[in-house]
């Protein structure tokens, strides 16, 4: 069964730059099929997705975030990265990394990591 870890600080500032790594234990982020996912959940909010890296194909992202987001792999490490530049205090919330077998829901996901944005 797929594991995945998601790693990086608890608390970015305002302004800054929130960066965070989901590490794949237990299988490839090379997988035919697989898409690898970042999705958060605001405080005493929903989930929202944040943005998709298939296997194949580009990466794709929410509109109301794209300009800000950057999603990137690493296969050397078996990894996927999160890259969101000028936060607020709204992006405050638990990150998320899953993993869906194709244009499905996700089956497998990370415990979450919570980001405080504050100065």
């Amino acid at each position: 069964q797929v594991q995945l870890q998601e790693s990086g600080p608890g608390l970015v500032k305002p302004s800054q730059t929130l960066a965070l790594t989901c590490t794949v234990f237990g299988g490839s982020i090379t997988t035919d099929y697989s898409v690898w996912r970042w999705i958060r959940q605001p405080p005493g909010k929903g989930l929202e997705w944040i943005g998709s890296s298939p296997y194949s194909g580009s990466t794709v992202y929410s509109p109301s975030l794209k300009s800000r987001t950057s999603i990137s792999r690493d296969t050397s490490r078996n990894q996927f990265t999160l890259q969101l530049s000028s936060v607020t205090p709204e992006d405050t919330a638990v990150y998320y990394c899953a993993r869906s077998p194709g244009a499905t829901a996700p089956v497998d996901w990370g415990q979450g990591t919570q980001v405080t944005v504050s100065s």
